[in-house]
């Protein structure tokens, strides 16, 4: 019985085994001489099931040599002696009437993910179909091999066998992921692998089993998500658009693409809007481009220019169909396109010659078409599939949008500076009270342009108004607010107001402008405000804050000190009183004024912004231009957070060899005797040629002072650019133009003396008014 192929044994009726076939010995390791003599019980794993003794059939569950469990479908024969006495039982096992050791071995042969057997040194002891597959070789050419002897040494390989040793040291199971290539063939898969220890009867292990799942789709499913996601995160992390370009590049490559790049159309880089009509050539900016390779040989265009492409070309392509494009190495309008670069460009051949696939995908935002970006294929393996596609499309699509917000913000800010430069001063007049310096640096934030605004305005009698403002909020809304409140300064100011009350008129209007139809245009005012008047004959500095920052004063001895400014409330608050406050300043002395973005930083002291500020205004220059820029270099960070607006002023005087005055009695009779001494005043100054103009109008404002204004009447002349005549008296009654009808005595006056200089005005003052015109000085 020992020769039998077929799967038999014998068992007398003790339950004893006294019969064993080579088939038993395959079927279940054992040889007949360990299994002849044994109780038939020791060679089960479990009990037979109870109907299986009556009916003499049944699965019985063997236990292999292994120490493994073999489920067999047996039948049972009685055996009978020469005078019928049952002497035992004949079992066949009976491979036809259900699961069995054939079907098992076709299961695991069949199966579709790998499986593999090694014994404890790592040899191929068994594999299934689909682990020689991914091997690429028959199961014969590894059986008894070390697995290190059939792999490259790669560090994918170095991990798995790795884990072979862990199962076999600890005796414990181990899952993990790999996503390397199969020997088989050079693309990536994922493979999702479970090893666990094969033991014997006695426990002791003996080899290790696993089974590798590809679960490459799951992987790329979870790769495509997490690219989205990173997406999501990494690109658009600045409103500007080159950047954004850039951190796409910076995503795909070396992930998705060996060589990727992203070219726009001209408008996006500026700041007009799209045009109506599609012109027939592409012409695209090259505007980030990035490479396995160093240097990025592969690039025809150079960062910054410009190309046409071809419309066959795939970029081409996917911009008119406003979809993805894939392309590989045999469709015609890819090859073609390819020959033209190597054509134009000989020095990237070598890199060019390896393409095998490329991916070109629409840049589309809001309906409308900003550009294409572009991804190559040389080094790695895999073709761009379908579903590279819609990935793509899904990226880019995010992409867009935030080059488009980045675009837009870009054209706003653009906007919003040219707004705010028409507004403030384009070049300041040479003044005779002060010399000055100026600087504004817009924001370069995310937050956008602000409100600051500064001006220096010439008023009557040779003094000059310094402002410096700052409207609340950013954009272009905050622009428009500050030429609303840089207008009516202007105004204010030519009505010659002291500066506390030039501001509360200021905050009436800021009032009413938030209070107003369109409040909601109106930047989220308030504002800030500082205003003050320099009087080069008086040598006195008026200023007055609406919660601006107090200017800094240096003298001509270096000493440098904060004004003790009352500072008042924002523009806006209402109802809160401003106070002035009046120094007198050594000509020579130097006054600064700037906005809150040049001393306010989060990071940073206030103290110890003011303390460099004022180190820095005393610092030697060789200019008030030179020492603008030395004040932003040693007081601003490396990037702002805020727009900055910066004046400078360096004070004049004018002597009393300059100034000439002259107290008036009331009485009509001393105007004769007053022109007679203004002749005189002119003659000593050289300037005989305006004693004509200069006496005619003298003699008709202090005509006027005395006939309609009370006393006291004070003339003064002042030598300064210009010729200025000032008249003073006690009466706060404003004069003004009037037409005289032909038989009317007077009302000619003050048309006359408009006619006859260059400008005149009037302006209150604590005990009245002054009546002031100005002449120009002969060549």
């Amino acid at each position: 019985m020992e020769h039998a192929s077929a799967a038999a044994a014998i068992v007398d009726t003790r339950g004893t085994v006294t019969g064993w076939s080579e088939g038993a010995r395959q079927l279940t390791g054992h040889s007949a001489a360990e299994a002849v003599g044994r109780p038939a019980r020791d060679l089960l794993a479990g009990p037979p099931p109870p109907d299986a003794l009556t009916a003499l059939a049944g699965i019985l569950l063997l236990r292999h040599r292994d120490g493994t469990a073999v489920p067999l479908p047996v039948r049972a024969c009685p055996l009978q002696d020469a005078e019928g006495t049952l002497t035992g039982y004949a079992i066949t096992a009976d491979t036809g009437a259900g699961p069995g050791p054939a079907l098992a071995e076709q299961a695991f042969q069949q199966a579709s993910m790998s499986f593999s057997v090694f014994d404890v040194q790592h040899r191929y002891l068994r594999l299934n179909d689909a682990a020689c597959r991914v091997m690429g070789v028959p199961e014969a050419d590894l059986l008894g091999r070390y697995f290190s002897d059939t792999v490259d040494d790669a560090e994918d390989n170095e991990g798995f066998l790795d884990h072979l040793r862990q199962v076999t040291e600890t005796g414990l199971p181990v899952h993990y992921e790999s996503y390397t290539g199969e020997p088989s063939g050079n693309r990536e898969h994922a493979w999702n692998i479970e090893m666990w220890p094969v033991r014997d009867r006695s426990g002791e292990v003996t080899g290790v089993a696993l089974a590798a799942f590809d679960s490459s789709e799951q992987y790329l499913a979870r790769e495509r998500l997490a690219v989205l996601n990173e997406a999501a995160s990494s690109v658009g992390t600045t409103l500007d658009v080159v950047r954004t370009a850039e951190e796409l590049v910076e995503l795909l490559v070396p992930r998705y693409a060996d060589f990727a790049s992203v070219d726009l159309f001209e408008w996006v880089l500026g700041a007009e809007e799209p045009p109506t009509a599609t012109a027939d050539e592409i012409t695209l900016r090259r505007v980030a481009h990035g490479s396995v390779t160093e240097g990025t040989p592969e690039a025809l265009v150079e960062l910054g220019a410009s190309d046409v492409y071809p419309e066959f070309s795939p970029p081409a392509r996917a911009l008119r169909q406003g979809r993805a494009v894939v392309s590989q190495a045999d469709d015609p309008g890819f090859a073609r396109w390819i020959d033209e670069l190597d054509a134009r460009v000989p020095g990237g051949i070598g890199h060019r010659d390896g393409v095998h696939t490329l991916l070109a995908v629409p840049l589309r935002a809001r309906g409308t078409t900003l550009g294409v970006a572009v991804g190559v294929r040389v080094a790695q393996p895999d073709d761009y599939a379908e579903d590279d596609a819609v990935l793509a499309e899904e990226v880019a699509s995010r992409v867009a949008v935030c080059i488009d917000n980045a675009r837009r913000f870009a054209r706003e800010r653009h906007t919003a500076l040219a707004l705010q430069n028409s507004l403030l001063p384009r070049g300041l007049t040479g003044q005779a009270a002060v010399d000055v310096a100026h600087r504004y640096l817009p924001s370069g934030s995310l937050a956008g342009i602000g409100g600051d605004w500064f001006d220096v305005i010439p008023l009557s009698g040779s003094r000059v108004a310094l402002v410096v403002g700052d409207v609340v909020g950013h954009g272009i809304t905050s622009s428009a607010t500050m030429g609303r409140l840089c207008t009516a300064v202007r105004t204010l100011a030519d009505v010659d107001l002291p500066p506390d009350e030039l501001l509360t008129h200021l905050d009436d209007l800021v009032t009413h402008l938030a209070s107003g139809e369109g409040a909601d245009d109106v930047a989220e005012l308030g504002a800030t405000c500082l205003y003050a008047v320099y009087d080069p004959v008086s040598r006195r500095l008026t200023l007055a804050s609406a919660g601006h920052p107090a200017p800094v004063v240096v003298r001509p001895d270096g000493s440098a000190q904060m004004v003790p400014v009352t500072a008042g409330p924002p523009l806006g608050v209402g109802g809160l009183p401003f106070e002035a406050t009046e120094w007198e300043l050594p000509e020579g002395s130097l006054v600064a004024l700037y906005t809150d973005g040049l001393i306010e930083d989060r990071d940073r002291d206030v103290d110890d912004v003011l303390g460099a500020l004022r180190r820095a205004l005393t610092a030697p220059a060789d200019s008030l231009d030179d020492l603008c820029d030395a004040v932003l270099k040693g007081v601003l960070p490396d990037e702002p957070g805020d727009d900055v607006a910066l004046l400078l002023a360096r004070t004049r005087a004018l002597g009393a060899d300059r100034i000439a005055t002259w107290d008036i009695a009331p009485d009509p009779a001393q105007v004769a005797a007053i022109r007679t001494s203004v002749g005189e005043q002119l003659l000593s100054w050289g300037l005989e040629e305006t004693a004509f103009v200069t006496e005619l109008v003298v003699s008709e404002l202090v005509t006027n002072a005395i006939r309609y204004g009370a006393p006291p009447v004070q003339l003064r002349l002042i030598r300064d650019r210009t010729l200025i005549c000032e008249v003073s008296d006690g009466s706060s009654t404003s004069p003004h133009l009037r037409r005289a009808h032909a038989f009317d005595e007077g009302g000619r006056g003050l048309l006359l003396v408009a006619q006859l200089t260059q400008r005149w005005g009037s302006r209150q003052t604590g005990s009245g008014k002054t009546i002031w015109c100005e002449q120009p000085l002969p060549d």
